[in-house]
């Protein structure tokens, strides 16, 4: 009898098991796109930033987790051309502010989420830019194979130091606001 209770609750929790379709989708980072924007006192610029590779995880239709690798190397500036375009994508990429030389990746990882309503999720995770890894949260609606998220990012926490109010005073109009604004389009 002990043998049949037994095997009845290892067929319930198999059949349970398999009622849960747990699925990973990756990322096309082809289709996919990151657009930058940070503001200064004076004004702004803009970019785009690839991903290296990344993936959602969903319980049935249900968001649960995600991983991503961005490749710091690849930042560009898209709001101006020339000279000035190379001296701020080299400036970007200099240890004034991310020192890609050192750490060409970053990385983000889901810890936590939170289903808003049918399209609609509170993204928790952690965010790892020049080797230093803070909490972050934001929202991301998801919609078939697609994704969308505003991310604000708080420079200053991963020690990206150059023109920040945070680290120097007396900047004026020279000051580069801490907060720059990720705008994340996933195809998966």
């Amino acid at each position: 009898m002990k043998n049949l209770k037994t095997l009845t609750l290892a067929i319930l929790a198999l059949s349970f098991y398999s009622f849960t379709t747990m699925i990973d989708k990756k990322v096309d980072t082809e289709q996919s796109t990151v657009k930058w924007v940070g503001k200064k006192v004076t004004g702004q610029h803009e970019g785009t930033i690839k991903l290296e590779s990344g993936s959602l995880q969903f319980d049935g239709k249900t968001l649960t987790g995600g991983n991503f690798v961005i490749d710091m190397t690849s930042i560009t500036v898209t709001d101006i051309e020339g000279k000035g375009k190379a001296n701020l994508e080299g400036h970007l990429k200099s240890d004034d502010f991310f020192g890609v030389e050192k750490h060409n990746k970053a990385t983000f990882t889901v810890t936590k989420v939170n289903k808003l309503d049918d399209k609609n999720h509170d993204i928790y995770g952690n965010l790892t830019i020049k080797g230093i890894t803070k909490p972050i949260k934001f929202t991301m609606s998801v919609e078939d194979n697609s994704a969308t998220a505003k991310v604000i990012v708080d420079r200053s926490k991963f020690d990206v130091r150059y023109g920040s109010p945070s680290f120097f005073n007396d900047l004026k109009d020279k000051a580069i606001y801490d907060d720059f604004e990720l705008f994340v389009t996933l195809s998966f």
